[in-house]
């Protein structure tokens, strides 16, 4: 390689302008890390008058990046548009074909198109590195792909949105409903004005498809990710969590079972006792189970424009020096099958959280226990507090393990009772 690596930047917002300030910043130390300069040769955004803070007339610049991706005289394409189809799309392929490196932060092209893309780089002898899309300024791909290379993952589960991680955190200090958090939040730049993609997890659910394809070996299955957000949990749950001890996360996990592998993003009590639980505000965590290294828990910021172009650079570096592992941790000829649906996937008995809302009634709770008794779910903890006759009350139970299609069967019956108000909340509990 020549004594410069010159790279083109696809998307000049927070992260493009991040990465171009910390290159700028941090030239001397990147430069003896890498062996060679890192240089910035040409951009393309959608509005080139725009005040951005820095200035790019030094720059080539593209109004089409698919055009800038396959232009002369430059070596990696940095893509940070987003979205999974459309011009994010074009300049990867294009990149790749050109045989240009690429790097992205894009985890929703990667989940709904990585194994394909993998192979297209394979194909044309082209790095696609991706540490910026997972987790933001956390190395968990390296972490997982790389450091845990001679284990055999038997899970790997975090805190992967830090909007979610934010109001759940927000709710537990304030007791505020969940609408009066969402706008806190997209006030101070935590939430988007359009945040069903972070609030119903599916943010969350494209970085566990990348990190369960490395970790088992798979192509990403995005399709297999069974989702559930975090827009039905009341102050109420998360007052009754702490009560039992236990904080609510919303967990990205994906596991391997006898049968396969199952990948599952939604709600979870934690015990306060584990220290992915104490992980609150912004901030992202991954932790990974191995064979020898039992487990590895990395925390950090999992965005904004300097941790996510940390990450870039990092990739930047590594291409830099000549550093290309297989993109998904093992070649796609050598990827396991498709991963079988969630519902494929032989269950796992787990705990549960049941809050349900009923008439405070002589006999209502005896009926419940029966239910549940019928079903051969066992309780462990009951709290009902006191009530005026022909009150609303909420009964919360809490289970010993057993299977969801156990639980849900029992649910519909419940739930069908003239005394019962609502559907039941229904949540799992992480074993301490």
């Amino acid at each position: 390689m020549s004594q410069k690596l010159s790279i083109a930047i696809a998307g000049l917002g927070t992260v493009g302008v991040g990465l171009i300030e910390l290159l700028h910043q941090e030239r001397d130390l990147i430069r003896a890390r890498a062996g060679v300069d890192i240089t910035v040769t040409a951009v393309s955004a959608r509005d080139k008058t725009r005040d951005r803070g820095i200035d790019v007339s030094g720059y080539q610049w593209f109004d089409d990046a698919a055009t800038m991706a396959a232009a002369p005289g430059i070596d990696v394409v940095v893509e940070l548009i987003g979205g999974h189809e459309g011009i994010a799309k074009d300049v990867v392929e294009t990149a790749i074909k050109a045989g240009r490196h690429v790097v992205t932060a894009n985890k929703a092209l990667l989940a709904h198109h990585g194994t394909a893309l993998a192979k297209l780089a394979e194909e044309h002898k082209a790095n696609l590195a991706y540490e910026a899309a997972v987790a933001g300024g956390i190395p968990a791909i390296k972490g997982l792909r790389e450091g845990l290379a001679a284990n055999e993952v038997t899970e790997v589960f975090g805190i992967l949105n830090g909007t979610c991680n934010y109001m759940l955190t927000e709710m537990a200090a304030t007791g505020a409903p969940f609408d009066e958090i969402l706008a806190d939040a997209q006030a101070l730049g935590y939430a988007e004005a359009e945040p069903s993609t972070d609030v119903d997890g599916y943010d969350a659910a494209h970085k566990l498809a990348l990190l369960a394809a490395i970790a088992f070996a798979r192509p990403v299955d995005f399709d297999a990710v069974h989702v559930d957000g975090i827009r039905h949990i009341s102050p109420l749950d998360i007052h009754y969590a702490d009560e039992l001890g236990y904080k609510i996360k919303l967990l990205g996990q994906a596991k391997r079972h006898a049968g396969g592998v199952s990948q599952t993003v939604r709600p979870q009590l934690i015990p306060k006792s584990l220290p992915v639980a104490n992980i609150d505000g912004v901030l992202n965590a991954v932790v990974m189970r191995g064979s020898f290294v039992d487990e590895v828990l990395l925390v950090g910021r999992g965005a904004g424009g300097g941790p996510t172009a940390s990450a870039v650079a990092a990739d930047l570096i590594d291409i830099a020096r000549g550093i290309a592992p297989p993109i998904f941790g093992i070649t796609t000829g050598h990827m396991q099958a498709e991963s079988p649906a969630n519902d494929t996937v032989p269950e796992s008995k787990q705990a549960y959280y049941l809050r349900v809302s009923v008439k405070d009634e002589p006999g209502v709770f005896a009926d419940i226990a029966a239910t549940l008794r019928d079903h051969a779910i066992s309780l462990e903890t009951v709290v009902q507090r006191g009530h005026e006759p022909g009150q609303n009350v909420p009964v919360i139970l809490t289970t010993h393990p057993s299977s969801e299609t156990a639980m849900r069967s029992a649910l519909a019956t419940i739930d069908a009772m003239d005394t019962v108000l609502a559907p039941t909340q229904l949540l799992p509990i992480m074993p301490a």
